[in-house]
């Protein structure tokens, strides 16, 4: 590059280092010079629950060894912005993220600073496969899975008061989701820990209960909810109905038809949010009650039946009712700045919910049209078991 190239900043963990980053720094690095800011390790285990494979100094060393990265520095802050002060010494004309690293809260740093905003999409090199640092690190295809609606009535001490359905996708790892998001990637960690690389050959429920059980084994204090197992080895769309203060649902509906299916793929976009951090609370300052589970129970039973009508306004209106039950009686599933981030998105679509049940992670919004720079899913089907 010469004297008078712009400066380009992509900022990111870059554990085990593969094609998929290097894809995404040689894209990069088209704009201009390309500086590459990393997390610490430190920050690394806070935002994720786990340290990086890669030690810091050796990932700094292996990324300025790459010709098309310009300078390598080690982030001196925390959380999902450590890298602020990198960018006000830098003071790049540019920054680049990749579609499952691109978050509000980076956008509105770049807007207040005058740089321009790129997301790319993920896209490997021509003939190489997609990879990510989840994938080289469990060598997986076990599924993610998506709390539709009525996420918390799997907890008894919420069914205890009304009874009601969780409506569940399981869906297929097709980009590094955040951990802490909501998506059950810690009831996907010990899928990992129990079955390795993917699903085994059985009946899906029954699986479903050697997961859960596997989770939550005797003396566990916080019983992890069964929904979580279920929503990620019964593949396709569920409905789990829940009540008496059980564990496990009394009845689960099968969805697998193609043309709802393909349609829910159609309508759902997920703009990734500032992962939980590891302190956070979900169950302090609850107001639970029988109003409040019987609100969330309707907007999940009229979501299921929006959804077998394909009817996208009726599904938003319910979507988003599910939504407004659970934070009634679960609070802290919105803080401030995920409420300041929904302001920002909360026209463009139908409806919107945070995913899961536990806050943060993605905003999840219906919408009939294309939601920009929104992370569209992959329903996992009975044929990719």
């Amino acid at each position: 590059m010469s004297e008078v190239s712009k400066k380009v900043f992509a900022s990111g963990c870059f554990d085990l280092l593969h094609s998929g980053h290097i894809a995404f720094l040689e894209t990069a690095a088209k704009y201009g010079d390309l500086y590459v800011c990393i997390g610490s390790d430190k920050t690394v285990y806070d935002l994720k629950g786990r340290y990086p494979i890669i030690t810091q100094q050796e990932r700094k060393y292996m990324l300025q060894a790459l010709r098309c990265v310009h300078t390598c520095k080690i982030n001196k802050g925390s959380g999902i912005l450590d890298f602020e002060e990198e960018l006000a010494e830098i003071k790049p004309a540019i920054f680049v993220v990749n579609e499952d690293g691109n978050t509000p809260s980076k956008a509105k740093l770049c807007k207040d600073k005058g740089i321009e905003y790129i997301v790319l999409d993920r896209i490997p090199s021509e003939g190489l496969p997609v990879r990510s640092t989840t994938t080289l690190r469990t060598n997986s295809i076990i599924p993610f899975r998506i709390d539709i609606a009525g996420g918390w009535l799997d907890q008894p001490f919420v069914n205890k008061y009304y009874p009601g359905p969780v409506i569940t996708i399981s869906i297929e790892p097709t980009i590094e989701f955040n951990n802490r998001s909501g998506m059950s990637s810690s009831t996907r960690n010990k899928a990992i820990e129990l079955w390795k690389a993917k699903l085994p050959d059985g009946d899906p429920e029954l699986l479903s209960k050697i997961l859960f059980r596997y989770e939550n084994p005797p003396g566990t204090k916080t019983i992890a909810g069964s929904q979580d197992a279920i929503g990620i080895v019964m593949p396709a769309l569920n409905k789990l109905q829940y009540h008496n203060g059980e564990y496990w649902p009394a009845e689960i509906k099968k969805m697998e038809e193609d043309d709802i299916l393909n349609w829910l793929e159609s309508i759902l976009y997920l703009i990734p949010l500032d992962p939980r951090q590891s302190d956070y609370d979900v169950l302090a300052n609850t107001n639970i009650n029988e109003a409040g589970a019987k609100a969330l129970a309707d907007a999940a039973e009229n979501c299921w039946n929006a959804i077998l009508e394909k009817n996208v306004v009726d599904f938003g209106k319910y979507f988003l009712d599910s939504f407004h039950a659970q934070i009634a009686m679960f609070p802290n599933m919105l803080d401030h700045a995920t409420a300041q981030i929904i302001e920002q998105y909360k026209n463009k679509g139908q409806g919107y919910k945070l995913s899961g049940a536990g806050g943060g992670g993605y905003l999840i919004i219906v919408s009939d049209q294309p939601i920009e720079n929104g992370i569209q899913i992959k329903i996992r089907r009975r044929s990719l078991d």
